[in-house]
């Protein structure tokens, strides 16, 4: 069901916002090369209990998962899109790595994610960072009142096909605000005009996904997905508000 939050819910998620991307700031300028993957967790849990939060991620069981997720952010490296869980394995020059977190102020759940270029990186990932980063800002701009689900989508998709790369099918974003994942399904691919129709109040997590290879993807064994043939992906997601105006970005 599709929820619609009224001005005391949006209040909430504007702190929750604040919080996410404070900390998510902090991650992205600690994420160099020899620093440990779960460092940045613990470093993630320390500052989200700080600000009077919960790591929204920490025990989550999504749909289809065989167990709860075991960590506060995904940690995912190179070919890994989502749903990495961070480890002792350090970051080396060359990684692209996606930080995605959660954050849950007093009910109120936001998600945001980015992509960081560790060390020296290859020209097609630094390319590949900067068309995904770029198609996130035409998705956000297609949020407006009275348009449809599918500009979303549709916007994404043209931007990816214009740089030359893959949207990853299979993995999308989602509305959020009172859970970790609401309906609707946000694809990042799509067709002006046709699905739901944006309304004032309406919260969506939009995360596009991009392959420099392959759209389609894996599960690996500990449940996060990465590209079928091992291509490289970027990621970069915002928590976002239909109003009546401009949309309203409330992890900025």
């Amino acid at each position: 069901m599709v929820t619609i939050k009224k001005e005391k819910d949006i209040a909430g998620l504007r702190v929750s916002g604040k919080i996410l991307a404070s900390v998510l700031r902090a991650l992205k300028d600690l994420a160099k090369e020899g620093v440990a993957l779960i460092d940045l967790e613990m470093k993630a849990r320390e500052l989200i209990r700080a600000a009077g939060a919960k790591p929204a991620f920490l025990g989550y069981m999504p749909d289809g998962s065989d167990k709860p997720f075991p960590a506060a952010i995904c940690a995912s490296l190179n070919e890994t899109v989502v749903h990495g869980i961070p480890t002792k394995r350090i970051l080396k020059s060359g990684d692209v790595f996606k930080i995605d977190l959660g954050v849950n102020y007093r009910g109120y759940f936001t998600d945001a994610a980015v992509t960081v270029g560790i060390g020296k990186i290859t020209g097609e990932a630094r390319e590949l960072i900067r068309a995904t980063e770029e198609a996130l800002r035409n998705a956000i701009k297609a949020c407006r009142a009275g348009n449809h689900i599918g500009d979303i989508g549709f916007e994404i998709e043209k931007e990816t096909k214009r740089r030359g790369f893959k949207v990853i099918r299979g993995l999308t974003g989602h509305g959020v605000g009172f859970a970790v994942h609401e309906d609707p399904t946000v694809y990042n691919y799509g067709r002006k005009g046709e699905g739901l129709v944006l309304k004032p109040g309406l919260v969506l997590a939009l995360e596009p996904m991009l392959s420099a290879g392959s759209s389609d993807v894996i599960q690996n064994d500990d449940e996060s997905f990465a590209t079928q043939d091992g291509s490289l992906t970027a990621h970069f997601e915002h928590t976002v508000l239909i109003t009546y105006g401009e949309p309203e970005i409330l992890t900025l």
